[in-house]
C-alpha cells in the first residue's frame, strides 16, 4: 500500500489483524487517524493513586493502586481437577479505600506470581458487590513494578496517565499502548485550519495538539490540545454547512413578490387583529428571501402559540400572488387536517377560488392525504396539476410520483425533525426550478444547536406571543406521595367544563394490541419489570368516564384510529361537543382549540422536556387562562421530578430547551449515526462551546466565500471528506 498517507494506514497493518479487529468491532476504529482521534476521557496523575472510595457500581473502571494483600484459598470443588479448586483474593488500596480483586480456577496462576504485596499496577474491570464489599472479578491488569514502572508510565503518558473510553474487551492501557505505537504518525497530520486563522486565535498546530492530548506533561498541555481540537471540530463542521449554503445560493429560483392589491393584501385587510411586531419582522425576512433569485432556505422557530402558521400562510399567499403554488407538509394526518381547517377558516371566501361566492383574488386550498377517497384524491391532483389550487396541505402523500404541480414556488415543512431528508428533497424536486423552503419548528432550539443541526438555514425567531393569549399555570401532581392531589386534579377538570371550557388528558400509550409483549420481556430482562407499564388512553378514558368524570362527554384520539374517525373526533372537540379528549401525543403540535383550557398529562415523567412544553401549548390559546397538571409517580428527589419542576417553573421554551439538552448526550442533539461509537464531535460541547461555534461559523463563511472549492486549503478538504462519510452526509442534510 505504498503511497498511503500515514493517518490513512489501516490499523491491521500497524497493530496486527487481531488487535485491529477488536478495535474495529468495539470502537469503530479502522485507521491510524481514527485511533489518534480517539482521545482520552480523563487523566490520572502519576504518583497519586485513584480514589477507590469513589468507584461507581456496575461500571467498567480503570484504577491505579497498590497491592496490600494477596491470599490463595483452596476449596472443595467437584468441577476442579482432583476435587480441589483455587481462588486468589487480592486486596488493593489507594489510601482512600480498599478494593478486593478475585481470580478463580486456571486464572489464578499468573496474578498469584505477579500481584505480590507492594506491587503497583493499573487494574480494569467491572465494579460489583460480593458480601457487601466492592470487588473486581477477574480484572485485567498491567503491573508498574520495579525499574519498569517509571518507564512504563512515561511511555504511556509522561506526567499524566491517559484513561481512554474503553470496553470490556479493550482496556484503557491496551488502547494507550496502541496509541503509543501510532503516535509518531501524528507529525504527518495535515492541518485543516488555515494558518492565518490558527495563528490569529493562538492555537497550537495539529501534530502538537495530538501529541499533547495523548501524552500531556501538565494539565496546561491538555487544555492547549482540547482548545485546538474543539476548533477543528467546530470549523470543519461549519465549513461543510457554509459550502451547502453557498451551493444552494448558486441554484436558480423564481423570485416571488406579492402584488400590492392581490390575495395577500386582501387577506391582511380581513384579519380581525393586528400582527405583532415579531410577526411583521419575521414576515419581512421571509418576503426578502422569496424575492431573491436563488432558493430561500429559512428556519422559522417560534414559541408555542406565537402564530407561526399565520406567518407561513402569509408567505404562501405571497407566492400565490406571484403566480406560483405553495405546499405545506405536515407529519401526521391529524395535523394536516387541522392545518387545512384553520387555513380555510382564516382565509374565508379567499379559499374558494373557482367556486360560487369566492372572493375576487381567491384561490383553491386543497388537502391531500394518503387516506382520501379516490374521487376526492383525483380532484385534488387535477387542481394541483392545472394550477387551480394555489395552496395544498398534506402529509407525505404530497411526495408521491403521481403528484404533479403546475408551478411549485414554496415548500413549508412543519415540524422538520419528523421528516427524512429524502422526503424533503423529493418535494423540492417537484418545482420547475428549486422552490423556496420554509422550515417551521415549535421546539425552541438554542442558538448553538441552530448553528450546527440547522446550520445551512437562515434562522428567524418568533418569540412574542400575540396579544390576548393567556398565561398557563403549570403544577406537578405527585400521585404516589399525595393521591388526594390527583382527585383534586379531576375536580379541576370538572370545574373547567362546568365553566364552559374543555380539557385534554394525555397518556403515553394507546393500550390495545400495540402493547408489545416482546418489548415488555426485554424490559423485564433489563431489570425494570417492577415499574408498572405506562398509562394507556383506552384504559384511562374508560376509568374517567365511569369514575371522576362520569356524566361528561369523554372521547379518545390516537394515531392508530382510521383517519376519518380521527377527523370526526377533532371536529366534535373543536365544535365544543366533547368535554374531555383523552389522547396520545397526536395532539402535540398544531392542534388549536381556543376553548380548551385544561390539560392533565399522565405519567408526565415519561415525556421529554420539549415534548411537555409542546403539549402544554395546546391550552391557554384563547382569552381564558390555561392550566397544565403534570401527574407523576416519580419520587420527589429523582431527576425526573426535578425535570418536571423545571417545566412547571417556566413558560420560556428556550430556557427549557437548554435544560433538555443538558440532560441529553450531544449525539442525541446532533442526530448521530445509530452506532454512537464514532461521533464527529469528541471534544466540542454544543451547549458549553457557543462562542467557539459562533466564531467558527464566521470564519467558515469567510473561507468559503473566498474559496468555495477549498483549492487553497488541501488539509481542510481532506478533513471535510473524512467528515462527510455517508452517516454525516445524512446528518448535514437534516437542515
Amino acid at each position: 500500500m505504498e503511497g498511503v498517507p500515514a493517518l490513512e494506514e489501516p490499523l491491521k497493518k500497524v497493530l496486527g489483524p487481531a488487535t485491529a479487529k477488536v478495535m474495529a468491532e468495539n470502537l469503530g476504529l479502522h485507521t491510524v487517524g481514527d485511533l489518534l482521534h480517539h482521545y482520552p476521557r480523563r487523566y490520572e496523575e502519576r504518583g497519586r493513586l485513584t480514589r477507590l472510595a469513589d468507584l461507581p457500581m456496575d461500571e467498567h473502571v480503570t484504577v491505579v493502586a497498590q497491592v496490600a494483600d494477596a491470599r490463595l484459598h483452596t476449596f472443595a470443588s467437584s468441577r476442579a481437577p482432583r476435587g480441589k479448586g483455587q481462588r486468589l483474593e487480592v486486596t488493593i488500596t489507594d489510601g482512600s479505600g480498599r478494593l478486593q480483586l478475585v481470580f478463580f480456577g486456571n486464572g489464578v496462576h499468573k496474578p498469584h506470581k505477579e500481584l505480590l504485596p507492594g506491587t503497583r499496577a493499573l487494574f480494569a474491570g467491572k465494579v460489583s458487590v460480593f458480601n457487601r464489599r466492592l470487588q473486581l472479578a477477574h480484572p485485567a491488569y498491567e503491573p508498574l513494578r520495579g525499574e519498569d514502572a517509571a518507564e512504563t508510565v512515561d511511555s504511556w503518558a509522561g506526567a499524566l496517565i491517559p484513561i481512554y473510553p474503553a470496553t470490556a474487551k479493550l482496556e484503557s492501557w491496551k488502547l494507550a499502548k496502541a496509541v503509543q505505537t501510532v503516535l509518531p504518525s501524528a507529525q504527518e497530520a495535515v492541518d485543516p485550519l488555515p494558518d492565518g486563522l490558527r495563528e490569529g486565535r493562538g492555537l497550537v498546530p495539529l501534530p502538537e495538539a495530538l501529541l499533547k492530548i495523548h501524552r500531556p506533561q501538565t494539565p496546561a498541555d491538555v487544555e492547549d490540545a482540547r482548545s485546538r481540537l474543539k476548533w477543528d471540530e467546530a470549523f470543519v463542521l461549519q465549513v461543510a454547512l457554509a459550502r451547502r449554503r453557498h451551493d444552494d445560493a448558486q441554484l436558480p429560483a423564481v423570485p416571488r413578490r406579492p402584488k400590492p392589491d392581490g390575495i395577500l393584501a386582501a387577506f391582511d385587510d380581513r384579519l380581525p387583529f393586528t400582527l405583532t411586531e415579531g410577526q411583521r419582522k419575521v414576515s419581512r425576512e421571509i418576503f426578502d428571501g422569496l424575492a431573491a433569485a436563488h432558493p430561500m432556505h429559512r428556519l422559522l422557530q417560534g414559541e408555542v402559540g406565537s402564530g407561526k402558521t399565520l406567518v407561513a400562510l402569509r408567505a404562501m399567499l405571497a407566492v400565490v400572488d406571484a403566480g406560483g403554488q405553495a405546499a405545506m407538509l405536515a407529519p401526521t394526518e391529524v395535523l394536516a387536517q387541522q392545518h387545512h381547517r384553520s387555513v380555510t377558516e382564516m382565509m374565508g371566501d379567499l379559499a374558494q377560488g373557482g367556486m360560487l361566492g369566492g372572493a375576487e383574488h381567491a384561490t383553491k386550498v386543497v388537502l391531500l392525504t394518503g387516506s382520501m377517497g379516490a374521487a376526492a384524491r383525483r380532484q385534488a391532483l387535477l387542481d394541483l396539476a392545472t394550477g387551480e389550487a394555489g395552496v395544498v396541505i398534506g402529509t407525505h402523500a404530497l411526495i408521491e410520483d403521481k403528484v404533479q404541480f403546475h408551478d411549485l414556488g414554496l415548500v413549508v415543512v412543519d415540524e422538520q425533525h419528523r421528516f427524512g431528508v429524502e422526503q424533503r428533497d423529493a418535494l423540492r424536486g417537484k418545482g420547475k426550478q428549486p422552490p423556496h423552503l420554509l422550515v417551521m419548528t415549535a421546539t425552541p432550539i438554542p442558538r448553538t444547536v441552530a448553528m450546527t443541526v440547522f446550520g445551512d438555514l437562515e434562522t428567524s425567531v418568533l418569540d412574542q406571543l400575540p396579544a390576548g393569549r393567556s398565561p398557563i399555570a403549570s403544577h406537578v401532581v405527585p400521585a404516589a406521595d399525595k393521591p388526594h392531589f390527583l382527585a383534586r386534579a379531576w375536580d379541576r377538570v370538572r370545574e373547567e367544563v362546568e365553566a364552559g371550557h374543555q380539557a385534554y388528558v394525555v397518556c403515553p400509550r394507546i393500550g390495545d394490541e400495540e402493547d408489545d409483549p416482546k418489548g415488555r420481556k426485554k424490559k423485564e430482562e433489563a431489570g425494570t419489570a417492577d415499574r408498572r407499564p405506562p398509562l394507556a388512553v383506552l384504559e384511562v378514558a374508560e376509568q374517567l368516564a365511569r369514575g371522576p368524570l362520569a356524566g361528561l362527554r369523554v372521547e379518545v384520539l390516537h394515531g392508530r384510529m382510521h383517519p376519518d374517525d380521527k377527523d370526526a373526533v377533532m371536529r366534535r372537540f373543536a365544535a365544543g361537543e366533547t368535554h374531555v379528549l383523552v389522547a396520545t401525543t397526536v395532539i402535540e403540535v398544531g392542534v388549536n382549540v381556543p376553548n380548551a383550557t385544561a390539560m392533565v398529562i399522565m405519567d408526565a415523567d415519561r415525556f421529554g422536556v420539549s415534548q411537555l412544553h409542546q403539549l402544554r401549548g395546546r391550552v391557554g390559546r384563547g382569552s381564558a387562562p390555561g392550566l397544565c397538571l403534570l401527574v407523576t409517580e416519580a419520587p420527589e428527589a429523582s431527576p425526573a421530578r426535578q425535570r418536571l419542576g423545571a417545566v412547571a417553573a417556566t413558560l420560556d421554551g428556550f430556557e427549557l430547551s437548554r435544560i433538555d439538552l443538558e440532560q441529553r448526550r450531544e449525539g442525541d442533539v446532533l442526530g448521530q449515526a445509530q452506532s454512537g461509537a464514532r461521533s464527529s464531535l469528541r471534544v466540542l460541547a454544543v451547549i458549553d462551546d457557543e462562542e467557539v461555534i459562533a466564531q467558527a461559523r464566521e470564519e467558515a463563511a469567510a473561507v468559503v466565500a473566498e474559496d468555495p472549492d477549498l483549492s487553497a486549503h488541501p488539509g481542510l478538504r481532506t478533513a471535510l471528506d473524512a467528515l462527510l462519510d455517508e452517516d454525516r452526509e445524512q446528518y448535514l442534510e437534516k437542515g
